[in-house]
């Protein structure tokens, strides 16, 4: 009989595992991977299940590392080394991106202020700066000229960035997508354990300096589209840009018509996801002049409510099943197919 770890989480895949685990009696133990001894406590495992957070600061202390670890251990872990050692990292995404010549944004890292002013000298404008780490479109910025352009590098190569954050942003984002009194509610509660989070993350961490990052801006683009593919099944969304902005992530604004999504958003991501051997991925796609998808950035890592409403997923055959989307479970489903 498979024997599972979990570490739970409020907000994240957690719950919707333990769910799975009482319904389909798998034997199942909550654990906690920031004890010391966690490595000793899991050999009596067959399966690993962790959804770590990449705005928490302990977490990026020591989940590769841990991940990369058990590994070695035969531990079937979630999400495994493949999937996530490059989460919640642009620069990283881009070169392995780059390295089966996968259809990314044309993105730009410069490591010197010398170069990256060189490269401003030479370049068109407007450009996207962001820096590496960062979801929902925080640290994501347009360079509509190379003066502003410029002003980032400065900044890059000065005093840095903070790569959380900062509390009055993170609150005005919250607060623009309140829905309901009880979603008010809600985020008044969680609001000391955001702020504190921001904060000891940004104190362990420090500035982000050192580097640069750009993309090219593709514009004419009112929507992404995002793709995530578990295995062998892929749902889709189609995310509509905030009022006077370029940015979709975050904005909460959701289609779930899958006449919506270009096929070869799909086609793409299976394409990538088999070839680099990820367990869960999400893929952001923009579209070129030509209509091209593009891809902009992926992650493991997402809030699976935004997809319960998804009304079905497509198969590598890129058939349609109408069926009910629950990542958490298809998660775990597929790493015990894989694991028997």
């Amino acid at each position: 009989m498979i024997k599972v770890a979990i570490h739970h989480r409020v907000d994240s895949f957690s719950s919707g595992w333990i769910d799975y685990c009482k319904k389909n009696s798998i034997d199942y133990e909550i654990v906690d991977p920031y004890q010391s001894n966690i490595v000793n406590k899991l050999k009596n495992f067959d399966i690993f299940l962790w959804h770590w957070n990449h705005s928490d600061s302990k977490d990026l202390l020591f989940a590769r590392q841990l991940i990369l670890s058990l590994e070695n251990m035969n531990i079937t872990v979630f999400p495994d080394s493949k999937t996530s050692w490059h989460f919640d990292d642009k620069v990283g995404q881009k070169y392995l991106l780059e390295s089966i010549d996968a259809p990314l944004v044309s993105s730009y890292v410069f490591y010197t202020k010398e170069e990256a002013l060189n490269w401003c000298d030479k370049t068109t404008f407007p450009k996207v700066f962001k820096l590496r780490g960062g979801a929902g479109s925080h640290n994501v910025k347009l360079a509509k000229t190379k003066y502003q352009a410029i002003e980032f590098i400065n900044i890059a190569f000065g005093k840095g960035f903070n790569n959380f954050p900062s509390y009055t942003s993170d609150i005005k984002t919250k607060i623009k997508r309140i829905k309901s009194f009880k979603n008010i509610v809600d985020k008044l509660f969680r609001a000391p354990k955001i702020l504190k989070s921001i904060y000891t993350s940004n104190k362990m961490f420090g500035k982000e300096r050192g580097y640069v990052y750009f993309q090219d801006f593709i514009p004419n683009n009112r929507f992404d589209i995002r793709v995530i593919v578990i295995g062998d099944k892929a749902f889709a969304i189609k995310r509509v840009c905030r009022e006077n902005d370029f940015r979709a992530s975050g904005s909460g604004l959701i289609i779930y018509d899958k006449k919506e999504i270009n096929i070869e958003c799909i086609k793409t991501s299976f394409l990538i996801s088999e070839k680099l051997n990820f367990q869960c991925m999400t893929y952001d796609f923009v579209f070129d002049k030509n209509n091209k998808p593009m891809v902009v950035e992926m992650s493991y890592g997402f809030t699976n409510e935004a997809y319960f409403k998804c009304d079905g997923v497509w198969t590598k055959d890129f058939e349609w099943i109408d069926e009910k989307v629950d990542p958490p479970k298809m998660i775990l489903e597929q790493l015990i197919k894989n694991f028997k």
